[in-house]
């Protein structure tokens, strides 16, 4: 089953102390991306940001930016901001507290970032409190699903035109698994929303 938009009791549960969104009175969309940097897919991404003045904030992976540093470097020149997704990409409900936390760490030893997304979107209260000390943690508003290997680029592009909202923190993926429907989906999302006023900005400096 699809479900862009995360239940309102896990927001509801997590209020105040994570971020779903961001409140605001223009048209603005803050776009997000995850699991990069990686050469076959982050480039393009930069480059169809580019074409539409579009800033985003990458959620990257410290495995794949110690891989692909100069293409991590390429993110910041372009003066879009970046965020930790941890070093291994692990999930939170299967490993121990000790263990995530280390590896959030060695991927915030080369992520120059307060900013922190949880993998999977799993996270647990007690990292909540621990994380919350050194990091803003940013989840999402709308998933665009491009990382489901069922869904279809049109389906991916339908989800994204028919659900978007201002404010709206909106989840894609620069990774290999995403690329069909990425490339289908972010020019087409890009033109729609821009013809109608919108902007794309990287997540606040403040939050």
């Amino acid at each position: 089953m699809i479900f862009p938009r995360p239940p309102f009791l896990l927001r509801f549960l997590t209020l105040g102390s994570v971020y779903w969104r961001i409140p605001v009175k223009e048209k603005c969309i803050y776009l997000t991306f995850d699991d990069g940097p990686i050469p076959e897919v982050t480039p393009w991404v930069l480059e169809t940001l580019k074409s539409y003045d579009a800033h985003a904030t990458f959620f990257c992976v410290g495995e794949n930016v110690s891989k692909h540093n100069d293409i991590y470097k390429l993110l910041l020149e372009a003066g879009h901001r970046t965020g930790n997704h941890s070093f291994h990409h692990i999930k939170a409900w299967n490993t121990k507290k000790e263990l995530y936390l280390a590896d959030v760490d060695k991927a915030h030893n080369l992520i120059d970032s307060h900013l922190y997304r949880p993998p999977h979107g799993q996270l647990t209260f007690p990292l909540i409190r621990m994380l919350r000390k050194k990091f803003s943690l940013i989840m999402w508003s709308l998933l665009s699903y491009d990382f489901d290997l069922s869904v279809t680029p049109e389906k991916c592009l339908a989800i994204l035109l028919k659900q978007t909202k201002p404010g709206d923190i909106v989840v894609f993926h620069d990774s290999l698994k995403a690329e069909p429907r990425l490339k289908y989906a972010l020019p087409e999302f890009l033109k729609y929303f821009q013809a109608k006023g919108f902007v794309f900005r990287s997540l606040p400096e403040n939050i």
